[in-house]
């Protein structure tokens, strides 16, 4: 397994005029029992994929290195020692990406929740928007806990409010498609939360530097083995701290997202 760099890219070289080169980048962090259903689902597409190990420890390490070994080049294994959170992993993967010439990756969670199955949409989409973060709607199932779907609408109003708009129907989703210059852009500034504050943080930030945000509906499902690394008050108070910031961020911005609003 590689040594992950730390997600450096060029901050103003814009790839998405270019041809059109997606890939797949997994966050993971000790998800050992869900990946190699993840890879086998996400194999018929044909797009190169890189598995940024989050500091999962051995037992993780030794899964990960069997799926490198069985699946050959198309998958890329990378890793840091220590946690350094969700973020980070994605982003670490999506600076590799950049630099290997690739214009869009697709962000796709480890643990099985999400259908592989509706990857051609979010990359049709992405495909014909390449300026665009493509992300999906989460369509439940039974297997979803009442306490995790209806918090999820705290999260949505307080977008909505931090955007002055509806756009962003979803931001928690963790299957979405980047543009990977403005997604790099926007990280090495250093404005973005590395752990559960990252996926609704980088998505408000780039709304707020104009890029659009698509949306398409997708499954999603909890498996009845599933592991959840969401810890309920040190990523509850993570996230409220982010909405504070992002608040404040709204407050600055207000005139230009008033403006926008109207000539919309």
């Amino acid at each position: 397994m590689g040594d992950a760099r730390e997600p450096r890219g060029p901050a103003l070289f814009a790839p998405e005029a270019a041809a059109y080169r997606p890939c797949i980048v997994i966050p993971f962090y000790r998800h050992e029992g869900a990946i190699a259903g993840v890879v086998a689902r996400l194999k018929p597409f044909g797009l190169p994929c890189r598995i940024v190990d989050d500091g999962s420890g051995e037992q993780s390490q030794e899964a990960l290195r069997d799926i490198e070994r069985r699946e050959g080049s198309w998958v890329q294994v990378c890793g840091y020692t220590q946690n350094r959170g969700k973020g980070e992993a994605v982003m670490t993967g999506c600076a590799q990406a950049l630099a290997a010439g690739f214009t869009h990756a697709v962000q796709i969670d480890a643990d099985g929740q999400h259908d592989a199955a509706d990857l051609p949409r979010l990359l049709e989409q992405s495909r014909a928007h390449p300026l665009a973060l493509v992300t999906g709607i989460p369509i439940y199932d039974a297997s979803i806990p009442r306490v995790r779907f209806y918090g999820r609408y705290l999260t949505h109003f307080w977008v909505w409010v931090e955007t002055l708009s509806l756009q962003i129907r979803d931001s928690m989703c963790g299957f979405r498609v980047y543009p990977l210059a403005s997604a790099l852009a926007l990280w090495n500034e250093g404005s973005v939360g590395r752990r559960m504050d990252f996926d609704t943080g980088i998505m408000v930030r780039l709304f707020w530097r104009g890029v659009p945000v698509l949306s398409v509906p997708t499954r999603v499902t909890y498996p009845a083995d599933g592991v959840s690394h969401f810890r309920m008050l040190r990523d509850n108070v993570r996230m409220t701290w982010m909405h504070l910031r992002l608040l404040a961020g709204m407050c600055v911005r207000l005139p230009w997202l008033l403006y926008r609003r109207m000539v919309r």
